[in-house]
């Protein structure tokens, strides 16, 4: 079999259009035998019909310019125009065509072009890579969404379209960004969204985690350096500030870097130039810069541990995002996107969620915000069946089970009835009357299910912890069941 052979077991399918018959019929005998499938069309209005109702769609088209009817030039102006066709790769050869001809066949788009009378292995050559380069482009663009689609982010609330609002502003600018917030909130998802529908889409977004570079390397890492310029350097490196030209540099944790390396921050976003270390000249570099930071940086310029010139520039346009528990109504759609994600991107079958694990969700204090929420949920679409229920709900790590849950309620005083146990004729509060009765109900609950906590948690619609605080807030004991 030739070099050029198909890519895949899957043999590609290759469109003939030419109104000579011995034409279609050599192009046949020379494709077919090299594993294509190979299909003809004696006219363009022909092929056309073809192309849209193929199945399997046709991988490529190999089009004559000069045919009876609808000519081949004509026939790629309609394809390029078609969104079912626009990226067909397409081969044009002619008997008779001129320069003008070819230059406009690839104006129009065509991938190559051959004069008769046709050369076997060019011919090959050619339909090989143009298949192979579409499929290429095609599973770029696949991963692109697949990217844009992780980096998505979700939510409804007042706080997240104030954040919209905000990205949509600065976005197409060149202006800096400083994106503020707590651990987990989504500040690197802000970036993205920022280089996303920014005009610098296609170039390269490079993250770089301050805190995670250590103190002697990151002038190296930021600014690139020579060969020979320190121990190590055995060849020249390229810094992140030069990977990132004609794109966005998103410095993550910025309130972690060294004041000496901030002072050469400072320099290439005010001159546009970096020097690597060890060099003796300024690169020039084009990179827009977006920083973030879980940390107070007004407070870390008071104490001296930033520099206020580089806070002021990188403060140009100042964006926070919001945490989780300032967004409680966004917890539904992201727990239910990030299951559906799990699910597909581990081959399972999508599941649901009950409403009472949604309420339970909405009750979390979530320190951890977005990122502790996804990983709860990954967590509980492990232990669950095609529903996820409360019963599949981690404990809370952040709840102590020695803290009073009833809405800030007071433990009660040393001495006294707990709460529940005061006679319900005695003059009582609407709070402790409630109180009484949601006990009671518990303890009903509890003895109907011969105890078992994780059945009476579900049973009444709460986290298995949250009951065990109301066991113990409530003083239930087991013998008082009996």
């Amino acid at each position: 079999m030739s070099e050029a052979a198909p890519l895949s077991a899957v043999s590609p399918t290759v469109l003939i259009v030419d109104d000579e018959k011995n034409i279609r019929r050599t192009l046949q005998l020379v494709l077919g035998g090299e594993g294509y499938e190979v299909r003809e069309a004696a006219s363009a209005e022909a092929a056309l019909t073809e192309l849209r109702r193929a199945s399997p769609p046709i991988d490529l088209a190999i089009i004559d310019l000069k045919l009876p009817g609808m000519t081949g030039l004509e026939a790629l102006q309609r394809l390029r125009s078609d969104d079912q066709t626009r990226e067909l790769p397409v081969i044009v050869i002619s008997g008779h065509a001129t320069v003008d001809d070819a230059v406009a066949a690839i104006k129009l788009g065509a991938t190559d072009f051959f004069e008769k009378p046709l050369n076997r292995e060019r011919i090959l050559v050619s339909v090989h890579n143009s298949i192979r380069t579409a499929r290429l482009s095609r599973a770029v663009e696949q991963l692109r969404g697949e990217l844009e689609a992780r980096y998505e982010m979700i939510g409804a609330s007042g706080q997240m379209q104030r954040l919209f609002g905000d990205i949509d502003k600065v976005a197409p600018t060149k202006a800096s960004v400083l994106i503020t917030g707590e651990s987990g909130t989504g500040k690197e998802l802000v970036s993205r969204a920022i280089h996303r529908l920014s005009p610098r889409k296609d170039g390269p977004f490079i993250k770089v985690n301050c805190a995670a570079i250590p103190r002697e390397l990151i002038e190296s890492e930021l600014f690139g350096h020579e060969r020979g310029s320190f121990t190590g350097a055995q060849a020249r490196k390229r810094g992140l500030f030069e990977q990132a030209h004609g794109g966005t540099l998103f410095l993550d944790e910025i309130g972690d870097m060294d004041l000496a390396a901030q002072a050469k921050v400072l320099r290439a976003l005010q001159n546009g130039e970096v020097v690597r270390v060890g060099a003796e000249h300024a690169i020039h570099v084009d990179a827009r810069v977006l920083a973030a930071t879980n940390r107070d940086l007004s407070k870390a310029v008071a104490d001296g541990g930033f520099r206020e010139d580089l806070f002021f520039r990188l403060n140009v346009f100042p964006i926070r995002a919001p945490a989780l528990r300032e967004r409680l109504d966004d917890i539904p759609p992201l727990a239910e996107a990030f299951i559906e994600s799990f699910c597909r991107e581990n081959g399972l079958k999508t599941k649901s969620i009950e409403a009472p694990v949604l309420e339970a969700l909405q009750r979390r204090r979530w320190p951890g915000n977005v990122r502790e929420l996804k990983n709860v949920v990954e967590r509980a679409a492990i232990l669950s069946g095609d529903v996820i229920t409360i019963a599949d709900l981690p404990e809370d790590p952040h709840e102590s089970p020695f803290e009073d849950e009833l809405e800030g309620a007071e433990p009660s005083p040393g001495g006294a009835a707990p709460v529940g146990l005061r006679p319900l004729g005695e003059r009582v509060s609407l709070r402790e009357y409630r109180d009484a009765a949601e006990r009671r109900y518990i303890l009903e609950t509890l003895r109907a299910l011969d105890w078992n906590i994780s059945k009476a948690a579900v049973s009444l619609g709460v986290e298995r912890t949250n009951l065990h605080k109301k066991i113990r807030a409530y003083a239930i004991k087991r013998q008082e069941g009996e």
